[in-house]
């Protein structure tokens, strides 16, 4: 039987929330650079994993 989370059924803390403006700014400003592993997309069947905002960009 599956487990059941903690957080159901309760009000979100906000501090879970998604900032929106600094995800549409990541969105239109940052470029990933292929030549870094960990920055390049890669495909499967395991889905995404991460977030957009976490994108460590190197200059």
């Amino acid at each position: 039987m599956p487990s059941i989370s903690p957080f159901a059924g309760k009000p979100v803390d906000p501090a879970h929330l998604v900032n929106i403006d600094a995800l549409l700014d990541a969105y239109y400003t940052r470029k990933p650079d292929p030549a870094i592993a960990t920055q390049r997309v890669a495909f499967g069947t395991s889905g995404h994993r991460g977030s957009s905002l976490t994108l460590q960009l190197q200059f």
